[in-house]
């Protein structure tokens, strides 16, 4: 989800990416129909192919059919042929001389069979009653263990009926003949003989046919030596296959139940079609390497590849030389246009365009030069007027102090001793000392808190002590500029108008602390408060004066009305000045300034 959130910021932010991003839009059909029609051509290409090799292979197992059905023919007509069945009459271990002869004819006559047709390697015979095996290969061999072999027990069981024996096991060749039973080179066809007649006995026909022979033919199915053939009977036996021995050997039973169902190879990357003769159910299934099917489209899909991918670096070069010749002077734009913002003035972009590009940077240049030009002449002298308003603000405080201070010295010379009208005019020297403050314009919160002091100080011997005051500036406030005589109304209305008719327990509380970025300066008294109908008209007064249009305060409510328009006036529409109070209970007056004005005021003073 983040990393969705990144990429939608990166399009909307970003005119490359957007470039980048179309273009990648206007090359989507050509991909998209480039990789339909590989995809198609392989489609079209394996369904003839498929079409072809289909066609190929049911002619290949109508062949093995006619073979073998040829084949069955032959040993059925062996079987019950009078003239071998009547010589295989004999029984005994011990065979006598016409017994020999009986054979002798039997087995001449089975090598003549074997020499008319091609298709059979050998015929042979087992004699049950001898148990011997007489075959047009190898002769007579006298064969005792034959009547417990599996293959006999097979053909016993099928009454009459083919039995196709598959060689598994090997023997040594007797006499440099290879066995005729177990010769993994052949494939044996089984059938008892004498079949009409009720007392058959247990003699077995048996037809060898060269695995070769079979092969030679299903071989020209396979385009390639790498591709495999397989040729499996009804049961799903494998026959005959051009695969290694090896590699059969080391095929497990799913790769045969994949390869016998005509799905994929073992390795997955092979073709497989399978044929399945309706008549035999025998089937055929040919293997060919995917690679050799597509080898010779494979060049027209790569160059199809090399298109799609030349494409797209294209895509992105272009995109790059349309965003440096457009977007990146447009990009220069835009950060110049964030200096002026932030206030950088002395911003001027490079520019060796003649277009309409270098058209709008001209514009540029020339508008931060005119704007400089305002500030210095216009700005500058409206910030003039502006202190000197300031100035003319904070006189006005002077002299209505000053007249309250006399008052108080002159009721204190009467009521008090000497040495008590000595110390306010001590404190009140220290005050004015301060105030002058060699025309500084701002004092730091402890510098502040001091010269209230010796106002609150004079302030309590008028009052004689019936209220008491407390200071708390947080560590981080101490050396943060405010203006001078910022607080000196608020405390003043506080101590006046609020503490002065308590007879005693009146608490005045000064603080100063950081709260978002912000000072937050606060007066708080215990006296008798501001009437609900007065604290309303005083609110509705300090709303209505924005202090930054030149009008000096006057009239009622004057030390409020010039706090804030002090405050407005040097500190920006940010700073606000709010009073809470509740008649019988006390009044808290709070001033916030913004923490950067602050910290600049104090770096101006110092320099």
């Amino acid at each position: 989800m983040k990393r969705l959130r990144r990429l939608k910021e990166m399009f909307t932010q970003s005119i490359q990416a957007k470039l980048t991003s179309y273009f990648i839009l206007i090359l989507l059909p050509l991909i998209f129909f480039s990789l339909y029609a590989n995809d198609r051509s392989h489609n079209i290409l394996e369904q003839e192919l498929g079409e072809r090799t289909m066609s190929a292979m049911g002619s290949a197992l109508e062949y093995v059919d006619l073979t073998m059905d040829g084949i069955k023919n032959l040993t059925t007509l062996l079987a019950t042929d009078s003239s071998l069945t009547s010589r295989l009459k004999h029984s005994g271990d011990q065979l006598s001389e016409e017994a020999l002869l009986d054979f002798t004819q039997v087995m001449l006559q089975i090598t003549n069979t074997t020499n008319i047709n091609t298709s059979v390697s050998g015929v042979t015979i087992y004699h049950g009653g001898s148990k011997r095996l007489i075959s047009s290969r190898i002769g007579a061999l006298y064969r005792p263990e034959a009547a417990s072999e599996p293959w006999f027990k097979d053909v016993m069981r099928s009454n009459g009926s083919y039995v196709l024996y598959l060689p598994e096991k090997h023997e040594e060749a007797l006499m440099g003949w290879a066995d005729p039973v177990y010769d993994q080179e052949q494939i044996v066809l089984m059938q008892l003989m004498d079949l009409y007649s009720r007392d058959r006995g247990s003699n077995v026909l048996m037809l060898s046919i060269p695995k070769r022979q079979m092969l030679s033919y299903l071989r020209s199915l396979a385009p390639s030596e790498a591709s495999k053939v397989y040729l499996f009977d009804e049961r799903d036996r494998l026959i005959v296959t051009n695969a290694p021995a090896a590699e059969v050997k080391a095929l497990n039973s799913e790769d045969w139940q994949a390869i016998q169902s005509g799905r994929n190879g073992p390795d997955g990357k092979n073709m497989v079609l399978r044929a399945e003769s309706p008549r035999s159910g025998w089937s055929l299934v040919l293997m060919q390497p995917e690679g050799e099917i597509y080898k010779k489209s494979r060049p027209l899909e790569l160059f199809s590849y090399w298109i799609i991918g030349i494409s797209c670096v294209l895509a992105f070069w272009i995109s790059w030389l349309v965003y440096s010749n457009i977007a990146a002077p447009i990009s220069s734009l835009v950060s110049g246009m964030k200096q002026l913002r932030r206030g950088n003035f002395d911003a001027q972009l490079k520019n060796n365009r003649q277009d309409e590009l270098g058209y709008l940077t001209d514009a540029f240049n020339q508008t931060v030069e005119q704007q400089r030009h305002l500030i210095r002449d216009i700005y500058e002298q409206q910030l003039r007027l502006t202190k000197t308003e300031l100035k003319f603000l904070q006189s006005q405080i002077n002299p209505h102090f000053l007249y309250n201070t006399l008052d108080s010295i002159y009721w204190s010379a009467k009521n008090y001793d000497a040495d008590e009208i000595s110390e306010m005019v001590l404190n009140l020297s220290r005050f004015f000392r301060l105030s002058l403050s060699k025309g500084r314009d701002t004092f730091t919160v402890e510098e502040n808190f001091a010269h209230l002091k010796y106002y609150i100080r004079v302030q309590q011997l008028r009052f004689v002590d019936q209220f008491t005051a407390s200071f708390h500036a947080a560590a981080d406030t101490e050396g943060l500029h405010v203006l001078k005589l910022l607080l000196q109304p608020l405390v003043e209305n506080a101590i006046l108008h609020g503490l002065e008719k308590r007879e005693s327990g009146g608490k005045l509380h000064i603080s100063a602390e950081l709260r978002e970025e912000r000072l937050l300066l606060t007066v708080a008294d215990n006296g008798k408060g501001i009437p609900e109908e007065q604290l309303h008209r005083i609110r509705i007064s300090l709303s209505r004066m924005g202090g930054r249009d030149g009008e000096v305060p006057g009239g009622e409510f004057f030390a409020l009305l010039n706090v804030k328009s002090r405050i407005k006036l040097y500190y920006g529409d940010t700073a606000e000045f709010t009073i809470e109070s509740e008649e019988g209970k006390g009044t808290v007056s709070r001033i916030e300034l913004p923490l950067d004005r602050c910290i600049n005021q104090g770096e101006e003073e110092e320099s």
